[in-house]
């Protein structure tokens, strides 16, 4: 979606965009082992772009569908972590974890199985893992407390439970992703105000969760400045009448991490620049602690 291209068109320069709004590094999250060729062909041609390594939930079944087995699906994800091309590319184990709001596209028991597979590579990487929860109960927190010795730190992201469920995670030491589908709801928004901010990591999701005008969380957009908006919420047109420096309509882009940090300085009653400080640095902490913890302007 982000190579932008629609008939021959180009019809969105994501890069320049996301650069004018003060995003210097991007994930590029990988579902599966397609994703992970995909992720490495943009990572490596860009300085700020980054890559996860690992399997979603929902695309389980192709470690069983594998020419060469599950083992052979493990061993092909594997390969992409010891590849020299991806040396200080891949900065976490995943996305992963278990969704049972779509069952159709995956049994429970593959996503389980092959869920705890990848912490196998956490374990033998040292690296941090991008979580996926929805809608499974017990049954994602019970694996991950199973296994919490075996990965450094993780990320919940995507955050839509309950202020029970959030304290759970952060007695195991995660850290909790925030992005426009934590925010749809009063609810969410209380969930999200309540996360300890040194716990606190946003997120876009982008092409998806942008934040909408039926979202509880637009009114909080109102403080911005009109140069603020320019940048981080760009004009947009229908994908089928697209216009040359347009962003594509309801499709999300890095360049609206601006708009989540807005809403949640808002609920805080913070200065949005001390909130980006902090939660630079537990980004950079996370995903990139070998970096200088430089501060960021908004």
């Amino acid at each position: 979606m982000f190579r932008g291209l629609y008939n021959g068109k180009q019809a969105h320069v994501v890069l320049f965009r996301s650069k004018r709004a003060g995003v210097d590094r991007m994930i590029v999250t990988a579902g599966n082992l397609s994703d992970c060729k995909e992720a490495l062909d943009l990572a490596k041609n860009h300085d700020g772009l980054f890559m996860t390594v690992g399997c979603h939930p929902t695309r389980c079944s192709e470690f069983e569908s594998h020419p060469d087995g599950p083992e052979g699906y493990f061993k092909a994800l594997k390969a992409y972590l010891d590849n020299p091309e991806t040396k200080g590319k891949v900065v976490a184990i995943g996305e992963c974890g278990l969704d049972y709001d779509r069952l159709h596209f995956c049994p429970k028991e593959t996503q389980q199985k092959y869920f705890e597979r990848q912490f196998d590579l956490a374990e033998s990487t040292r690296l941090p893992m991008f979580l996926h929860n929805r809608n499974t109960g017990e049954d994602f927190g019970k694996l991950v407390t199973q296994h919490r010795s075996r990965f450094t730190h993780g990320v919940v992201h995507s955050f839509t439970g309950s202020v029970e469920e959030m304290q759970q995670y952060l007695d195991l030491g995660l850290y909790i992703g925030i992005n426009g589908c934590s925010l749809k709801t009063e609810e969410n928004l209380k969930v999200a105000v309540s996360v300890p901010l040194e716990r606190l990591v946003l997120e876009t999701d982008g092409p998806w969760c942008d934040i909408r005008p039926t979202h509880a969380s637009f009114k909080h957009l109102s403080k911005m400045t009109p140069d603020q908006q320019a940048i981080y919420s760009p004009p947009s047109k229908k994908k089928e009448k697209f216009e040359s420096g347009l962003m594509v309509k309801n499709r999300n882009e890095p360049c609206t991490m601006g708009q989540v940090l807005h809403v949640m300085a808002d609920l805080h009653g913070m200065d949005p620049d001390t909130l980006a400080d902090i939660v630079y640095k537990n980004t950079t902490k996370v995903f990139f602690p070998d970096s200088a913890e430089d501060s960021v302007s908004v």
